[in-house]
């Protein structure tokens, strides 16, 4: 039974019904109509609108990109800013402790010199004060020397010795022998 015989037996009034597989001509033609509306809208409708998402996501994905990169470059600039600053400042501070060391070395050595100083106005005036004390001391012994002396002279001679100008060249003649050396300790002890 092929398509021929059944066309000529003329039993059938429409499609073939011994033939179900193939579709039938108006079922063709308006799948294809349909396929070419559907066709026709997704191409000029769809697949622009589409395309453009497409690009704009494309756009964006590049532009979060191109962010990215710039936003790491911009922090990569900080960064070396960073450590050039944090150079410098360890520069700096090490600038600053060795002028504090240099510093610190000509204050303790100014202090030293003042110390020093200080150390000899006080070594001179106490030299001076004991010169003074000593020259006192010396002019107060001569005097109570001289006085014990004229007494003990007196007691010897049986005479008065108390004339005071007598009496001081007599001491002072003897006490300039003495600090001389034209007189000894001993010679006056005997």
């Amino acid at each position: 039974m092929h398509f021929a015989s059944l066309a000529a037996s003329g039993e059938s009034t429409g499609w073939p019904e011994q033939l179900p597989l193939l579709p039938h001509p108006a079922e063709m033609i308006v799948g294809v109509i349909a396929f070419a509306v559907l066709y026709w809208l997704f191409a000029s409708k769809v697949v622009p609108n589409m395309e453009k998402l497409y690009a704009e996501r494309a756009a964006a994905i590049e532009g979060g990109m191109a962010q990215a990169e710039e936003a790491q470059a911009q922090a990569q600039a900080a960064l070396d800013q960073y450590n050039a600053q944090l150079k410098d400042a360890r520069g700096e501070a090490a600038r600053i402790r060795e002028e504090a060391r240099t510093q610190g070395a000509a204050i303790v050595e100014e202090l030293r010199a003042q110390a020093q100083a200080e150390a000899g106005r006080i070594t001179d005036s106490a030299h001076r004060q004991i010169e003074a004390e000593r020259s006192s001391a010396a002019a107060s012994l001569r005097g109570e020397v001289g006085r014990l002396s004229t007494d003990l002279a007196s007691k010897i001679v049986g005479e008065s010795l108390h004339d005071e100008v007598r009496q001081k060249g007599i001491v002072d003649r003897f006490l300039a022998e003495l600090e001389s050396g034209a007189i000894s300790a001993e010679k006056v002890e005997r």
